[in-house]
């Protein structure tokens, strides 16, 4: 199948492994598939998908690119982002980073498929890359990532499943996010565990949860605080959680004197008019309406 057929035809995306993912999503065009970065060490940001069914309590991106939060869970599968991608690379250099908005690895990848055939493109060009994700499907491509030259921050916020499963609904369970850190680093690939954001439930636990870091193998780690956002602080509060200064100071001693290399998420303020740079993410502001239910009706976006 060439990628012309694939980005022509969205029901040739339906009958992809089928059965790895029965998620709400829609089919969608992408105008482009790279938009640029000024997040340190990336010129380039992709997002093969749009939404995330990880629908985790502490997430900025919806209220800051002005999606519904019941909406921001329907996957939005950018069917051309590969014939895009193919199209884009020609004549450019430099890191790209992968999974800036959404991530990457979420359930509907398995079933997809956008993001490892990016990164066989990337391979292809040479380009380097670093991925964000919170899931353990990235170690279906871990032969893949092990052979090109990049980075992979995997987040990990806790080590309790209760407050996982609240939180952070849709996610993999902590102790496979710790597996996949651990086989990340044993495989040689330069990964660091994202402990973001650092919230209250830590309080009083952060040498059990800075066991299991230290424990992965992992040489580094990023320390993220609470990005508060009106909505994204009421769900918090309901549950219970908030940021915690006091915890993230535990864990940046005790991961760096069990030797590892601890550092702050790079941040920086909102440059207005255009793209927004927000913590860790890159934003496009668009006004293009999200579905509310998932079809295979391909539109632009």
């Amino acid at each position: 199948m060439s990628l012309d057929d694939f980005s022509k035809n969205s029901e040739l995306i339906e009958y992809i492994n089928k059965d790895e993912w029965g998620g709400v999503y829609e089919t969608v065009q992408c105008r482009r598939a790279l938009a640029p970065s000024g997040l340190p060490g990336m010129r380039y940001a992709l997002n093969p998908y749009g939404g995330c069914e990880h629908g985790c309590v502490y997430c900025y991106a919806p209220e800051v690119t002005h999606t519904p939060w019941a909406s921001w869970r329907v996957v939005r599968v950018k069917v051309n982002v590969v014939q895009r991608l193919a199209r884009e690379l020609p004549g450019l250099s430099g890191t790209v980073g992968i999974g800036t908005v959404t991530d990457p690895y979420q359930g509907a990848e398995g079933r997809f498929l956008l993001t490892r055939r990016c990164l066989e493109l990337l391979r292809e060009k040479d380009f380097r890359v670093h991925i964000h994700t919170k899931s353990d499907l990235i170690l279906r491509d871990l032969g893949l990532i092990s052979s090109m030259e990049g980075e992979v921050g995997v987040t990990v916020t806790g080590v309790d499943d209760r407050v996982s499963k609240m939180s952070e609904p849709g996610a993999p369970l902590p102790a496979r996010r710790l597996r996949a850190i651990s086989e990340l680093a044993g495989a040689g690939v330069d990964v660091y565990a994202l402990v973001g954001p650092v919230l209250s439930h830590l309080e009083g636990r952060e040498e059990e949860f800075c066991d299991a870091v230290l424990a992965t193998g992992a040489e580094r780690a990023v320390l993220d605080r609470l990005n508060e956002r009106p909505l994204l602080s009421q769900r918090a509060s309901r549950m219970g959680l908030r940021g915690s200064d006091a915890a993230r100071e535990r864990i940046r001693a005790l991961l760096s004197g069990g030797g590892m290399r601890v550092e702050d998420a790079f941040r920086c303020q909102p440059r207005m008019p255009g793209p927004r740079l927000i913590g860790y993410i890159y934003i496009e502001v668009q006004n293009n309406p999200v579905p509310q239910s998932g079809n295979t009706n391909v539109r632009e976006f």
